[in-house]
């Protein structure tokens, strides 16, 4: 049977022409290249490079960055509708795209020089170039002003030492966003991969997001050219710019995996028969339903209006 969304409040019909367009093309996307190869990703741990290069050509990764750095130059809306049909089909793979839109070229187009925007963000629009965001540490997650990665100033480079966890996509970065302090403050650097001194092992025998990679960053005495400092990134309101645009992207991707449960759960219910009917009839299934139709429904309204006011910059992070 034919994926159908629900939308009971028929929410999507307030998105604009092009909102739709994209919700379209992904949704299709989803359906022809995900939903068919997922289970098999997920039981053998991969995350396929055939996909990155979809996301590029479908012009969705860092899609709300303007367009004069290659990107589509969209509305938070219609980013919030890709991660919400991109769930849909994994989390890995709205995690993905959430990775390498607002936590790695958010801030380099936030926070970053011209010619770091320049030199990065076009090639990470098309998926050349692939990043991660190094927040997180093995002592550290909830209490990130804690982190005890540390860089010190050389005079022509400055020197990384320290280790993060749990991070999106560091296996297979070309380029991480990395939060260390210096001089007791913390900043922003782009490492590169392939800098003396930095390692990315993957993290394996993961129970979940098995479809999606992830990584230990590590820096031992690792030279950062001092043009891949992050200039206006200064203490934790850095990270958190990132944190929040992802958390609003992740947002739209709950109600996207609360759909595909929901449609699964009504397709199996009318299939299943018991006592000589579809479990359906049946008022205590009935109930199920209807209550995770009024939660989703809830989520939707409150994730689009959530993006209009980011559209609008007239938002809160809480």
């Amino acid at each position: 049977m034919v994926y159908e969304a629900l939308d009971f409040y028929d929410v999507d019909a307030l998105l604009t022409e092009e909102e739709l367009m994209v919700r379209d093309m992904v949704r299709d996307w989803v359906d022809e290249k995900v939903i068919p190869n997922i289970e098999q990703h997920y039981l053998d741990g991969t995350f396929p490079r055939e996909w990155i290069q979809d996301l590029g050509d479908m012009g969705i990764l860092g899609m709300v960055v303007p367009e004069e750095y290659g990107c589509a130059g969209m509305s938070y809306t219609a980013y919030g509708v890709v991660c919400r049909e991109l769930e849909r089909g994994d989390s890995g793979l709205r995690s993905f795209a959430s990775v390498q839109g607002s936590l790695s070229m958010h801030p380099i187009h936030k926070f970053g020089t011209e010619e770091q925007k320049q030199k990065y963000l076009p090639r990470m629009a098309t998926g050349e170039l692939i990043g991660c965001f190094g927040l997180t540490e093995p002592d550290y997650g909830s209490n990130p002003g804690g982190l005890i990665t540390k860089a010190e100033d050389k005079g022509d480079h400055y020197l990384l030492n320290g280790a993060k966890m749990w991070i999106t996509n560091g296996t297979i970065c070309d380029l991480a966003i990395v939060w260390a302090k210096l001089d007791g403050e913390i900043r922003g650097f782009i490492v590169e991969m392939g800098d003396e001194g930095f390692t990315a092992p993957e993290q394996k025998g993961k129970h979940s997001l098995r479809a999606s990679v992830t990584s230990e960053l590590v820096f031992q005495d690792c030279k950062i050219p001092k043009d891949r400092l992050l200039p206006e990134a200064k203490g934790l309101s850095g990270p958190f710019s990132c944190l929040n645009r992802a958390r609003y992207g992740i947002a739209w991707g709950s109600i996207g995996s609360a759909q595909a449960c929901f449609d699964a759960a009504k397709k199996y219910s009318l299939e299943r028969i018991q006592f000589d009917r579809p479990i359906a009839a049946y008022q205590l299934i009935q109930m199920k339903l209807a209550t995770m139709l009024r939660e989703i429904t809830k989520g939707q309204l409150l994730a689009y209006h959530l993006g209009r006011k980011i559209d609008e910059d007239n938002w809160i992070p809480e």
